[in-house]
């Protein structure tokens, strides 16, 4: 279980920095700012939303399955299929501006977070 704590709580973590450089560098865009994805103010409050509780989620679990408590495997679960779903559906943002590389990142984290999952349910 070790592997699968650090590597929720890596992604937790990296996932709540990458926004914070994000929001703090580039700040909330007005849908005619950004063209590509058409997101103003109130859809990228949501999604950010989605993802900081995600981030926090991870976080939670990987700690909960450190110190094996009675909780860990739970939100474990909630928080790996809140992982699975946006490495699922962010890369689609990044394919559209043919930023492959990135593309690629995500499915690492899907195959890793599956990997993860078998590891928990095999206990």
């Amino acid at each position: 279980m070790l592997f699968v704590s650090i590597f929720v709580i890596t992604v937790g973590v990296l996932m709540i920095g990458q926004w914070a450089i994000t929001i703090i560098s580039r700040g909330v865009p007005k849908p005619e700012e950004d063209p590509v994805s058409g997101r103003g103010f109130f859809d990228m409050l949501f999604h950010w939303s989605a993802e900081f509780i995600t981030a926090i989620m991870l976080i939670a679990s990987g700690a909960g399955l450190l110190l094996e408590t009675s909780w860990g495997n739970t939100v474990y679960l909630i928080a790996t299929g809140m992982l699975i779903y946006t490495v699922i559906n962010s890369p689609g943002f990044f394919a559209q501006q043919r930023k492959w590389p990135v593309v690629g990142m995500f499915i690492v984290i899907l195959m890793l977070a599956v990997i993860s999952l078998a590891i928990v349910i095999r206990g």
